[in-house]
């Protein structure tokens, strides 16, 4: 069987979409690789980046470590040294060149940073501190996740994205560090003892720790290869999850941690439920209800149905009560006649002892005697007003005759000097004095004009 031309020329590609297309090809075929070789024509323009190539003794290829990569590293690299790379396989598109981006450099060999790593790994495994039996189980059911990373940093991008797409009920709270750098380590340290002392006061209830940043050289991931995170981490009563760079990076933290996840994202995909998994079982759920609710109301209406056939007739019942009703109202009807009689009786003894004790025939006798006294009361009244009359009039002749008005009215006088007082002799008052005369009938105004003077 052969396959005919179909007459349409082959699509033509220009230079530009070639090379797009290759470089496409290349950086999505490999991922992040480890290069050696020796370094060689070794350029850094006043951008800040550096170009070199990287060679063996049979091949080379060019390099490009840009501004932001290189002012991480302590020292600068020299013609002919010999490194170790951490990059990207790309493509110049520019120039059609096959090149690496350059994510880290280092020495070739273990160098001082690897040879410290492995003595700490050394020294904390010796201590039991990578041992199974002392890491804590996670939490089935997580509502609450503390993070210690950057907050500008890929790897909370990538944990918020993850759980706002499999869970977005389960809460965040970020305890913000820097992840690389002079004293890194210590505020990592200090942010997962935080953490642990917030829970221990209640004031944040968190489930699970997750320590880790994105990807990034051995000397960029350094923070967390230090003893104080190690440490931090093994004395964190929450369980801690470490993620901590890309899958191919291991760090101390992830030896410690209760549990490793090659990246942020698996981090946030371990510790969070699928929505998809939970709306297949929330449907499964749903459908054991149905079914468990339709055999409950089968039960149900059989159970009525028997208690309908004992059931007796409501309008039987209505009449049993209405005869019952009649009967107590007669004999409560019977019972109040009888109680008025005897009551009444009762108030006509009552009544009886009442007018035997009536105080009617007394009250008029002392009535009677009222009468009496208040006429006697009467005439001895009457008779000692009249003594008092007579007394009164003598006592008033007698009064009046001993009165210094009565011996005014015989022609004499009383004289008062200006202040009112008597005057009783002549040498009581001074010539020019003015004095007052008291007569039996008016006052007179008088000055004195002479004093004799009379033993």
């Amino acid at each position: 069987m052969s396959i005919l031309p179909t007459g349409e020329p082959p699509q033509t590609l220009t230079v530009s979409q070639l090379n797009r297309q290759a470089r496409s090809l290349l950086e999505s075929h490999f991922d992040f690789v480890w290069v050696a070789g020796e370094i060689g024509n070794f350029a850094r323009p006043t951008s800040g980046h550096w170009y070199f190539t990287l060679k063996d003794g049979d091949a080379q290829v060019r390099c490009a470590m840009f501004r932001n990569r290189n002012q991480r590293l302590r020292t600068t690299p020299a013609q002919g040294d010999e490194v170790r790379l951490r990059c990207r396989v790309s493509l110049y598109e520019g120039r059609g060149e096959f090149q690496l981006i350059v994510e880290h450099l280092e020495p070739a060999g273990e160098g001082a940073l690897q040879a410290a790593l492995a003595k700490l790994r050394a020294n904390l495994g010796a201590e039991g501190l990578f041992d199974a039996v002392r890491k804590k189980p996670l939490p089935t059911d997580i509502r609450h996740i503390g993070v210690v990373t950057s907050p500008g940093g890929a790897a909370i991008h990538d944990i918020l994205t993850v759980l706002r797409r499999r869970c977005p009920a389960i809460a965040v709270s970020i305890l913000p560090v820097p992840v690389q750098g002079t004293g890194a380590a210590a505020e990592i340290a200090a942010a997962i003892e935080r953490a642990n002392r917030w829970q221990r006061e209640g004031s944040v209830d968190l489930d699970v720790l997750v320590v880790g940043r994105g990807g990034g050289s051995l000397e960029d991931l350094w923070a967390f290869n230090e003893e104080v995170v190690a440490r931090a981490i093994a004395a964190s009563k929450l369980p801690v999850v470490s993620a901590v760079g890309h899958e191919v990076d291991f760090s101390i933290a992830d030896l410690v941690a209760d549990q490793r996840a090659p990246t942020p994202s698996a981090a946030a995909e371990m510790l969070s439920p699928d929505r998809a998994e939970w709306a297949q079982q929330l449907a499964v759920a749903r459908g054991n209800l149905a079914r468990r609710m339709r055999a409950r109301v089968a039960r149900e209406a059989l159970e009525l149905r028997h208690l309908q056939a004992r059931l007796k007739h409501p309008g039987a019942q209505l009449r049993e009560q209405a005869q019952r009703v009649d009967d107590l109202e007669q004999r409560l009807r019977g019972a109040q006649v009888n109680l008025l009689h005897r009551q009444a009786s009762r108030l006509l003894l009552l009544e009886s002892r009442l007018r035997a004790h009536s105080p009617g025939p007394r009250l008029g006798g002392l009535q009677a005697d009222i009468g009496r006294l208040g006429q006697r009361l009467t005439g001895a009244m009457r008779g000692r007003l009249r003594d008092s009359r007579h007394s009164l009039g003598r006592l008033a002749q007698v009064l009046d005759t001993l009165s210094p008005l009565g011996v005014l009215q015989r022609g004499y006088a009383i004289v008062e000097d200006g202040d009112g007082r008597v005057v009783r002799s002549a040498t009581d008052v001074a010539i020019g004095d003015e004095v007052e005369a008291r007569l039996g009938k008016g006052r007179l105004g008088l000055a004195v004009r002479e004093i004799r003077a009379e033993e």
